[in-house]
């Protein structure tokens, strides 16, 4: 049995401080852009730039589109408050099931922060450090399923803003029921079963983790040089 794995576009940009960056073309857009509306008929899109680059214009320039090319009624551009780029390349759509489960919630509830009442997001404390076990190719197609009917739902009530459908009171009853289908099934990979509550969620992956560092550290004497392992 073939199991295909999807597979998000991206765009992954870099420059030397040489100002070719900020160097813009007739319809006002630098190099990166350029690069990002090439890709304005994806579905998904991932940018991955260093800072100041102009990521949000470039959606804003893929959005444009959409809705005067595309036939779209509605464009919703989000940017991070902190980048998480880095810690993607093309990434399959199980990622997505990961992130938006309620392990990886109260990981980043514990390990990020908040800024003001909204979750803060950070590549190297919240997704580098997230435990997850060795996931067999039928684990990956599982979640690659539960990520597409979570955008399934979403998709089905368009319209819509992602802060009306989650908005805890109203949250449609078909998106809840993806999001709960998706954490059984990645707990199930975890212990087997479903967890009671969210101290049992932590225990796990502190547990996880602490195994993961310890089994990546350099035995005693050794050292680790950069890119080789000791």
């Amino acid at each position: 049995m073939v199991i295909e794995t999807k597979i998000i576009p991206s765009v992954s940009v870099t420059h030397a401080r040489n100002g070719a960056s900020t160097k813009a073309n007739a319809l006002g857009m630098r190099p990166m852009q350029e690069r990002v509306f090439e890709k304005r008929g994806e579905q998904y899109l991932l940018i991955k730039s260093p800072p100041a680059l102009g990521k949000s214009r470039a959606l804003m320039f893929v959005a444009l589109d959409k809705l005067q090319n595309q036939g779209l009624q509605q464009a919703v551009i989000v940017v991070p408050e902190k980048s998480i780029g880095a810690s993607f390349n093309d990434e399959p759509l199980w990622h997505l099931a990961v992130i938006g489960s309620r392990m990886h919630l109260v990981w980043i509830a514990t390990g990020c922060g908040k800024l003001k009442t909204d979750f803060r997001y950070s590549n190297t404390l919240g997704w580098n450090t997230f435990p997850v076990p060795t996931l067999t190719e039928k684990n990956k197609a599982d979640l690659t399923r539960c990520a597409e009917d979570i955008l399934l739902a979403r998709e089905h009530h368009f319209p819509a803003t992602i802060a009306d459908l989650y908005d805890p009171d109203n949250m449609p009853a078909d998106l809840r029921a993806a999001h709960d289908r998706n954490d059984e099934v990645l707990e199930r990979i975890y212990i087997g079963r479903r967890f009671r509550n969210d101290t049992q969620r932590l225990e796990k992956l502190f547990d996880l983790y602490t195994k993961m560092t310890a089994s990546a550290a350099p035995a005693k004497g050794k050292k680790y040089k950069a890119g080789v392992k000791a």
